[in-house]
């Protein structure tokens, strides 16, 4: 934890403190920002940060050894009257903190901390606020080592959509029956040997099944995949070692050597929406105008609208990504929530805008990482679907 770093940003933001708390370990973002690790936490704890000064910790006394580590003046409480008395305590004088809370609950993955602990500090006459801006700066930041690993663990995952569609293409060839959770198993043992891991087994998705943005095959689920059919794979992974990020990308194919102009036309729709955002990025990088999370999903949603097909784009445009596929830092998306997040260098997210329909759905996924003065594209850019008889790629 840099504290130095951390109260520069609160006196920069205007305000008396950061108020981290948990229970339970329910807040995965305080233990990634404080770097601690407690391997129990049944009892409360809070952390005070104010902008300047000595930190605060209020700690159970039968667990007074959660936050170690940390600098700071200890309390310890037993009962609750003497909990809510040195919370008072640590917060007296504090005007404005932030928790980990979001307004309306627009960003779930800030609003980590429950409404009766917000109501608990609100009641001491202290205002709090959104830690949101302040998660992107200490948590979704990534340093050289988890752009390194995010890059390598890209190479396996874009060898594994090969491997998906090289199997597909062997089996329909070779008159052999083959199903989507076969070519999931496949993406998971390429995974395996190349050193990656997951939280969830990939999609892969079939002709009607592509039309649901979070399908997942199971053995007994599984459709078969045949010639003429339309297929959709959404591969994300990370390397096993502590810090390492994902990388994430949607890719689709045709069973056949020429793709129907019906596929192409819409996939032509999504691939110019993608690219919009992604300009959107990159020319607001490129001159240092602020540019926050909402506005990228205007520039997909607004060529999606364009061409008539507004309603069947049913989610966001991105989302952050981290140390979980779905991280803490700006989502693209002004459609599930607004996201009034500034969008800061050192993070990454994903572009992926779809169409969907009765009969199929395409999605065309890239991720984008910002860097200071600029962004870019971190894998291979799908500019048309692929035809997966055809020879191979």
């Amino acid at each position: 934890m840099n504290l130095a770093e951390i109260q520069a940003a609160l006196r920069d933001s205007g305000l008396d403190g950061w108020l981290f708390y948990d229970h339970h370990h329910r807040d995965p973002i305080a233990y990634r920002v404080l770097k601690i690790n407690p391997p129990m936490c049944t009892r409360r704890w809070y952390y005070l940060i104010p902008a300047s000064g000595e930190p605060a910790k209020l700690v159970h006394r039968i667990e007074r050894g959660n936050l170690e580590g940390l600098p700071g003046t200890v309390y310890e409480y037993s009962s609750w009257r003497e909990q809510h008395d040195k919370l008072r305590k640590i917060l007296e004088g504090k005007k404005r903190v932030a928790m980990e809370y979001s307004p309306l609950n627009d960003i779930p993955y800030v609003g980590l901390v429950d409404a009766g602990t917000i109501e608990l500090v609100k009641g001491l006459g202290v205002e709090v606020v959104s830690s949101g801006d302040l998660v992107q700066l200490f948590e979704a930041r990534w340093s050289d080592a988890a752009l390194a690993s995010h890059l390598a663990a890209g190479k396996v995952v874009h060898a594994a959509v090969n491997a998906a569609f090289a199997m597909i293409r062997d089996a329909v060839r070779g008159g052999k029956a083959l199903g989507e959770y076969e070519v999931q198993q496949e993406i998971s043992r390429v995974f395996e040997a190349g050193g990656v891991i997951a939280d969830e087994p990939a999609i892969v998705a079939v002709n009607r099944n592509t039309a649901n943005p979070h399908y997942s095959p199971t053995r007994a689920s599984s459709l078969p995949i045949r010639a003429n059919d339309f297929v959709l794979l959404d591969v994300w992974g990370k390397l096993p070692t502590p810090g390492a990020v994902y990388f994430d990308i949607t890719w689709t194919g045709f069973v056949g050597e020429e793709v129907p102009r019906r596929y192409a036309e819409v996939f032509s729709i999504v691939r110019e929406a993608r690219d919009a955002a992604v300009r959107r990025v990159t020319e607001a990088q490129a001159v240092g105008r602020a540019l926050h999370g909402y506005e990228v999903d205007d520039a997909a949603r607004e060529v999606i609208s364009r061409h008539g097909y507004g309603e069947n784009f049913v989610h966001r445009t991105g989302h952050s990504i981290g140390e979980d596929v779905h991280g803490n830092g700006a989502n693209m998306d002004n459609f599930e929530t607004r996201d009034q997040r500034n969008i800061v260098p050192r993070t990454c997210f994903s572009v992926e805008p779809g169409i969907y329909l009765a009969e199929f759905g395409v999605r065309s996924e890239v991720n984008v990482y910002v860097e200071a003065g600029g962004a870019r594209v971190t894998g291979e850019i799908q500019q048309a679907i692929v035809p997966i008889l055809a020879a191979a790629r």
